[in-house]
């Protein structure tokens, strides 16, 4: 053999030794790829759009060929470039390029969960491997799983998303990982993620090496259990994600992209792309970039380190008052379908905006807000100085009327603490807590707490209007004296409250009979002062509050409806901007926010109290055209 062959010949061999050994290392990424792919949890999809299944990780290549999928330039939403993208056509890189499916992000309907439907006909779904490794730390792994869905149906509404969890390996090859366990996990969460440690007791794993993933339903945001979660930065979303049940579970295809960029392009030109999957949209409503820009696709270990080390859950309820993570989770939800309207359809919501606080602009300007002295209690007043009456009188006994609402508080604690006892199903002090009962005992205890509730606020109520009216005869008065005043109208003011929730409460069972249940409950909104200032009996005191509302239902319902508002949120109000601005426990949260909604309490039986006499002084002055400028213009029997 001539040295030129022999050259060749050794230049062949090492030629087919790396070819071999890339080989064997895609195959070996490969193997460590299928022994720990996840299990995914999905929430059931059972909505408006249909019993089936929920947004699947797909495979991307039933995008590509597919007619109903354009290929739009980085100038605007309707420069387009092809229908029906190739994979290939997604290789050149097309930086700030858009994929678009059929639909509206901002109005989705169901069309994207139907499109998805008829798409992956027949296929199953894929979940992305990829061994990624960080040249800052030789000696460390990365072994990531992407997994995308066609569409983000969640506060930031956008079709397209790449959602991922990762496991990091003490080891600087695929091969050393296959003889070592991972140290930890994470889960991609929104901006951020959370860790687990591969021994976490957190961390469900089927099989000893397949890790339990639970997507949050409309996010996809990634968890380790079924719970209602919390965020409140842009790491763990602004808003609640939830993963309770009723679940199920797949165990996706795994499709290995290889660690050589050369060999991923070859096999998956899509992974090139730098451009965006889905639809041009402002901000947060755009698409989101594919996996190779994002920084863990090349610095997966360092991406590790800012992960956190658990996630928040909403408690289920709290022991007194409206929870405020509650509110804070129906706030943004209601906020984020509101920008959402805004974004989408600009002109017309910012019209309806204006619209909206000219009417309410004008409505405040065609009442008196003018002083009105808080005391004489029987007189008439305008709708704004009801308002401000009762506003002015709980400022100046604040300490009278804050003492009135504490004591509801240990009043909900005992009513909360029995549905526990019995039920084992309720939440004290904002932590939830679970079990069972027979159905007539839940149905008992849950009565009975509803009427122990009712019972609370009216008591609150009637000592609230007893204090009053004490202070408005000159007679010296405390919380606890007004309690024991107005103790004496606990049977009538019980059987009044009871008749009047059941019949509301009856009525509100059908649709068709919603405005009946509205209309009754504004014509007894007057029977707590009704009992306790005239000592009525439970039926009169219907009557009488009937009687006195008469024609005037819209202004003592919305006065009542206003001052409502402003006690019942507050509290919540006050949670959320704990929620927002500390790191204090959400079960805290709730309890603070409860404190504030009880001792808020006594301002609406205020409102209540001066819309009483308005509507008293001008039944019986009825047809008296006489200005209102008696110090009383009627007496009454204090």
């Amino acid at each position: 053999m001539t040295r030129l062959a022999a050259a060749v010949a050794v230049a062949a061999l090492a030629g087919l030794a790396v070819v071999s050994g890339a080989s064997a290392d895609v195959s070996t990424e490969r193997a460590l790829a299928e022994r720990y792919a996840p299990v995914v949890r999905l929430v059931a999809h059972n909505g408006s759009c249909g019993a089936g299944a929920p947004y699947l990780p797909i495979n991307v290549n039933v995008l590509f060929g597919e007619p109903t999928v354009a290929l739009r330039g980085p100038w605007s939403g309707s420069d387009l470039v092809k229908i029906a993208p190739t994979a290939k056509d997604l290789s050149d890189g097309l930086y700030e390029y858009h994929l678009d499916f059929p639909g509206n992000a901002l109005d989705p309907g169901c069309s994207y969960l139907h499109w998805e439907r008829r798409i992956v006909a027949g296929q199953r779904p894929v979940v992305y491997a990829h061994v990624a490794r960080d040249p800052a730390f030789p000696n460390e792994l990365a072994l990531q799983y992407w997994l995308f869905y066609v569409f983000n149906d969640w506060n930031n509404l956008h079709e397209g998303d790449w959602e991922m969890i990762q496991l990091v390996f003490h080891a600087a090859t695929p091969a050393q990982a296959l003889r070592r366990t991972p140290v930890e996990v994470g889960y991609s969460q929104h901006e951020g993620a959370e860790r687990a440690a591969w021994t976490d007791p957190k961390l469900e794993r089927i099989g000893g090496t397949h890790p339990v993933v639970h997507p949050a339903d409309g996010s996809h945001a990634n968890f380790y259990g079924e719970a209602l979660y919390l965020g409140s930065s842009a790491s763990e979303g602004v808003g609640c994600d939830d993963t309770r049940g009723p679940t199920f579970d797949i165990r996706p295809v795994v499709r290995t992209i290889p660690s050589d960029a050369g060999e991923a392009r070859a096999a998956f030109p899509w992974i090139a792309f730098e451009g965006r999957w889905g639809e041009l949209q402002p901000s947060f409503f755009n698409g989101p970039t594919g996996p190779n820009l994002k920084t863990q696709w090349t610095e997966p270990i360092r991406w590790s380190e800012s992960w956190r080390s658990r996630s928040y859950t909403v408690p289920g309820g709290s022991a007194f008052g409206p929870a405020a993570t509650t509110f804070f989770c129906t706030g943004i939800g209601g906020g984020s379908r509101a920008l959402v309207q805004l974004v989408h359809r600009p002109l017309a919501v910012s019209l309806a905006l204006a619209g909206l606080v000219l009417v309410i602009l004008v409505l405040l300007s065609r009442t008196t807000w003018r002083a009105s002295a808080p005391l004489r209690l029987a007189r008439r007043r305008a709708w704004g100085q009801v308002l401000a009456s009762a506003t002015r009188m709980y400022r100046r006994r604040a300490v009278l009327f804050v003492g009135i609402g504490a004591v509801f508080v240990p009043i909900s604690f005992l009513v909360a603490l029995l549905q526990k006892l019995v039920l084992h199903a309720t939440s004290i002090l904002g932590v939830q807590t679970g079990g069972s009962s027979s159905g007539l005992a839940a149905f008992l205890v849950l009565a009975a707490g509803t009427a122990l509730t009712l019972l609370g606020l009216g008591i609150v109520q009637a000592a609230t209007a007893r204090a009053l009216v004490e202070i408005d005869s000159g007679r010296p008065i405390g919380p606890l004296r007004a309690y024991r005043l107005a103790a004496r109208s606990v049977g009538p003011l019980f059987g009044a409250l009871v008749v009047s929730a059941v019949v509301v409460s009856l009525l509100l069972s059908s649709i068709f009979l919603l405005p009946i249940a509205v209309w009754l409950a504004g014509r007894w909104a007057l029977l707590v002062p009704a009992v306790e200032i005239e000592q009525a009996s439970a039926l009169r005191a219907l009557r009488r509050s009937w009687r006195l509302v008469g024609g005037r239902w819209l202004k003592v319902a919305s006065l009542i409806v206003a001052g409502t508002a402003l006690a019942l949120l507050a509290g919540p109000f006050v949670g959320v901007l704990l929620i927002l601005g500390t790191n204090a426990p959400f079960w805290l949260v709730n309890v603070v926010a409860g404190v504030v909604y009880a001792v808020t309490m006594p301002l609406v039986a205020l409102t209540t109290t001066y819309v009483y006499f308005d509507a008293r002084v001008r039944a019986t002055l009825a047809g008296d055209d006489r200005p209102a400028t008696l110090p009383a213009e009627i007496e009454f029997s204090g």
